[in-house]
């Protein structure tokens, strides 16, 4: 009897981490409704984001805004953009910081300060979750697609 309460309880565990999974792996990078960027790339993201780039296609500066070090969707985010860890990603923008030649990105608590910071600047371009998305946003890269 107890092998079989272990077993249901793995199993209610597994359907909860599974459920977390599906709704992370809907994320989506976004814009201010008014900035002239209406696709892009997974490259051009990763440029932005990566520091390697910082402009928008149209070569208007681009303003990244990033989520927290511990938030669990940005470390979804780099996983699936970039194939890297949170450590490896800050490790990285050590080295890039050091040499002086990118600011990092604007960095935020939660995906409602990152809304927030979208809706005031037609510059900026971040990350969340699809179903957070508002009529002053607009999807220019999907994650899962």
């Amino acid at each position: 009897m107890a092998h079989l309460k272990n077993t249901l309880l793995i199993i209610a565990f597994q359907l909860l981490a599974f459920n977390g999974l599906a709704a992370e792996q809907d994320l989506v990078v976004v814009v201010n409704i008014n900035n002239p960027t209406s696709k892009m790339s997974k490259s051009q993201v990763i440029d932005l984001f990566m520091g390697r780039n910082i402009a928008f296609p149209n070569g208007e500066k681009a303003t990244p805004i990033d989520l927290i070090d511990d938030n669990h969707i940005k470390r979804f985010f780099y996983k699936n953009l970039v194939g890297m860890s949170l450590a490896r990603v800050n490790a990285y923008w050590s080295r890039v910081k050091f040499t002086g030649r990118v600011k990092p990105s604007v960095k935020v608590p939660s995906e409602s300060g990152l809304i927030q910071h979208m809706h005031s600047s037609p510059l900026a371009i971040g990350y969340m979750e699809r179903k957070h998305l508002t009529k002053q946003l607009k999807v220019v890269y999907a994650l899962n697609e």
